[in-house]
């Protein structure tokens, strides 16, 4: 877990907007009490682009260059939430984008690992995560279909873009017991699945969490460039 520093004069504004975001958040349904803590702490407007600040905290993705956005603040928190994270618990996260969606798991999860399939979008979430203090996010640029089996298996894996299908690889990736949050169905609306790992030999449930929309997972096990 990080203290958050980079605080600056007019912080308070961000403060009160930030108060804001929650609020709504928990009027959407959202109780874990972990997960609203992190989205109160972590300084949302640090990882939009400057001239989207103002914007920060509304409850809407915004766009962080690269065709890539930065997903609404209910969604993320539905989506952590739906982990069922504790202070012990290891964590894939694929699709980095900003590193947003990391630092908040690195606020709950005591290991965050953190796939991205573009160059830019890695070095710039590092560098920031590192000046905010967040050690214990790892980031490494690759095929996030295919997940990074070399740390597993992982408690939680959470999935921040769309899939046709979900990835074989981050299945086996998979603690017995451990929860896969993932967009799947087609280029331009999806369902919110999560998925939970049964056994070893590969019996999962999954329920669906509702309809969303996000970009598209490249990859091997994702969709492929000229889709």
């Amino acid at each position: 877990m990080a203290s958050v520093g980079l605080w600056r004069k007019g912080e308070k504004e961000y403060d009160r907007a930030r108060q804001r975001m929650v609020d709504l958040i928990r009027s959407r349904g959202i109780k874990d009490s972990l997960v609203l803590e992190a989205m109160a702490k972590v300084p949302r407007h640090l990882f939009v682009p400057p001239s989207l600040r103002d914007e920060a905290y509304a409850d809407y993705p915004l766009a962080i260059g690269e065709g890539q956005t930065i997903s609404q603040p209910y969604i993320v928190a539905l989506m952590t939430e739906a982990l069922e994270l504790t202070p012990d618990s290891k964590v894939l996260e694929i699709g980095t984008g900003s590193g947003y969606q990391a630092a908040i798991l690195a606020e709950i999860a005591g290991e965050v690992y953190s796939v991205e399939r573009l160059p830019s979008l890695a070095a710039r979430a590092e560098r920031l995560l590192r000046e905010l203090g967040y050690h214990n996010v790892y980031i490494r640029v690759g095929d996030g279909t295919l997940g990074w089996p070399e740390e597993g298996p992982y408690d939680g894996i959470v999935v921040t873009a769309a899939a046709p299908s979900i990835p074989p690889p981050l299945l086996e990736q998979l603690n017995v017991g451990g929860r896969l949050v993932i967009p799947v169905g087609g280029a331009y609306s999806q369902e919110l699945l999560k998925v939970v790992k049964r056994d070893p030999e590969g019996n999962y449930t999954t329920h669906s969490l509702g309809g969303c929309v996000f970009v598209k997972l490249y990859g091997k096990y994702g969709w492929k460039k000229e889709d």
